[in-house]
């Protein structure tokens, strides 16, 4: 019988028993046409590939994960992705969403028709995630229906406001999920469920949500599997105790691994999904399991039949290793055919429309932007102060009293730093300010168009005139991170596109990020993540408070809070 390419002697992973075994491979049309011991003398082949006990797994898939967080297009993320062994993904456009609405979900889809690697996108389900705070677009549920419609998409993206949910609000959240129960229900609902137990997290399942990729502890991870809550697993879930449990109780069909968050440069410098499956190896997972977390349990979550196993009738997405348990990758192949090597786009193309470069609609900041009047005539004032520390993307409370005079917050000569954001979309010219301490800028000043989920301009440091030199230049540029000290620009990454993405090459992009991390380190920021950790300050789904354009948002109590204790 005549078929396309044949290959021999490989150490194939057969998902159903969970081993390897050698095998040979005919591929036809792009997908598997047979998977055992026949060869040479039964097939006719174009091409023919002697694997040599290579190893041969499916393509990994990761069905949780947002592009914007790498900050490049999905071109430059494809690529990143195949030659890494990653041939399907589920990427919620959240951040583009936030920026652009509807036309920003339909641009990331129309964009990645080209791309190598499958994208199967999440809707986006909670645009904005609260009522507090200012972004450039929505998604609606008419724009749910619009992008239901859609072939490339799988799933309904994480609902993130989890408290209109437990407190049973009326509003956005349970409207949109009785529309979903009655229209389309068996559209698979993605949650963002941290730190719910017992009532709550039941409130959760019956309202639709059943599953979870917050940060997973081994007391809610097994009451999320117990309720039959399915568990996405990225990487600051990864503790001993945690990994312990998956790998000693049978709980394989109920987790897979995603990334969720992968810097720019640590997916140049340390991969992607292919990173989680070695440390999962490392911390004493067999690669068998852990290969099945990566394909098999992902694509039946997302109900992805044709792919996740080396099987007849899959589509023919593998990978052949040179070693299994370092994920040494030999060649990868899309489709029946290996992939071609990296080829870097032109960065002066732009693939998008012209108005998503001018997204930024913000006049030029200076140093009295940064004054903070109070309404008492007392010496000082009894502020709240947001702390950060390393290891989390929570926050914590302190008060603190402050120096007033002639009713302004003399916040320079105090030992915090101010946080500040301003709206930047042109809707209201909203702004707000709280002071910041703990693990975070000790000098300086940096600014970014990177926020989540808002993405309006978020600026922290210690001096006004550092402040609005950094604003100034994301503004200038029509997005990025910008990092200055004593009046001089020490770092910047250019985000054009909606003020958080580029479009070019990882190659060269990422050195420039890992600049702007290294300025960050050397002006005192000590967290493991400081992109994360500056960017989602600004996010007021994630405890304990957060400050948006509209102001200081109490994430527990579910309200704006005053800076100053006493108001």
């Amino acid at each position: 019988m005549q078929v396309d390419t044949l290959i021999l002697g490989a150490r194939v992973f057969n998902s159903y028993i969970k081993r390897f075994e050698v095998k040979n491979a005919a591929l036809l049309d792009s997908r598997f046409f047979y998977i055992g011991d026949r060869g040479p003398a039964d097939f006719q082949a174009d091409s023919v590939v002697h694997a040599e006990g290579k190893w041969m797994i499916p393509g990994l898939i990761d069905i949780h994960l947002h592009i914007e967080s790498s900050m490049v297009s999905p071109a430059v993320f494809s690529e990143a992705l195949l030659e890494r062994g990653i041939t399907t993904i589920v990427p919620e456009p959240h951040e583009m969403a936030n920026v652009f609405g509807l036309e920003g979900v339909q641009q990331m889809i129309n964009v990645s028709r080209e791309c190598a690697v499958d994208m199967f996108y999440a809707i986006p389900s909670s645009v904005p995630a609260t009522d507090w705070e200012t972004t450039g677009g929505s998604i609606a549920i008419e724009d749910v229906e619009t992008l239901i419609q859609s072939e490339s998409v799988a799933c309904m993206g994480e609902i993130m406001n989890y408290n209109d949910i437990v407190q049973q609000k009326n509003g956005r959240t349970l409207e949109l999920l009785d529309y979903l129960r009655r229209h389309h229900p068996a559209m698979i609902i993605e949650g963002h469920v941290p730190r719910l137990m017992d009532l709550d997290l039941q409130r959760m399942l019956y309202a639709g949500v059943n599953s979870d990729h917050t940060h997973q502890t081994v007391e809610g991870l097994e009451e999320r599997i117990k309720a039959g809550m399915f568990v996405e697993i990225q990487e600051k879930s990864m503790s001993a105790p945690v990994m312990d449990y998956l790998i000693q109780e049978d709980v394989n069909e109920h987790f897979c691994f995603v990334t969720d968050d992968i810097m720019p440069d640590d997916l140049h410098r340390t991969g992607h999904l292919d990173m989680i499956l070695r440390k999962a190896v490392r911390m004493g997972m067999s690669p068998e399991d852990a290969l099945y977390a990566c394909t098999f349990t992902p694509a039946r979550r997302m109900g992805f039949s044709d792919r996740g196993a080396i099987k007849a009738g899959s589509n023919a997405d593998f990978v052949l290793l040179n070693d299994l348990e370092t994920f040494t990758v030999d060649r990868v192949y899309k489709n029946g055919k290996p992939s071609v090597p990296y080829q870097a786009v032109d960065s002066d193309r732009k693939a998008f429309p012209d108005s998503f470069y001018k997204s930024i609609r913000l006049s030029d900041l200076s140093g009295d932007d940064f004054r903070i009047p109070v309404l008492t005539t007392d010496v000082s004032s009894l502020q709240r102060v947001i702390m950060v520390k390393d290891g989390s993307t929570f926050t914590t409370e302190e008060q603190h009293d402050i120096t007033v005079s002639g009713q302004e917050l003399l916040w320079e000569n105090s030992s915090f730093g101010l946080l500040s954001t301003f709206e930047r979309y042109g809707r209201n010219g909203n702004h707000s300010h709280v002071l910041i301490g703990g693990d975070v800028l000790d000098r300086g000043a940096v600014a970014t168009s990177y926020s989540h989920d808002n993405h309006n301009l978020l600026v922290a440091g210690h001096s006004a005139s550092d402040m609005a030199l950094a604003a100034n230049e994301v503004i200038a540029h029509q997005g990025g991170i910008c990092v200055v000290e004593n009046g001089e620009v020490l770092a910047m990454i250019y985000l054009p596109v909606g003020g958080i993405l580029t479009e070019e090459p990882l190659q060269s992009f990422a050195p420039k990020v890992q600049k702007v991390r290294d300025a960050l380190k050397q002006l005192g920021y000590r967290h493991y993540n400081p992109f994360m950790s500056l960017s989602t300050l600004s996010l007021p789904v994630s405890p304990a408070l957060k400050l948006t354009d509209q102001g200081l948002i109490d994430v527990q109590k579910g309200c704006i809070v005053s800076t100053a204790v006493n108001d």
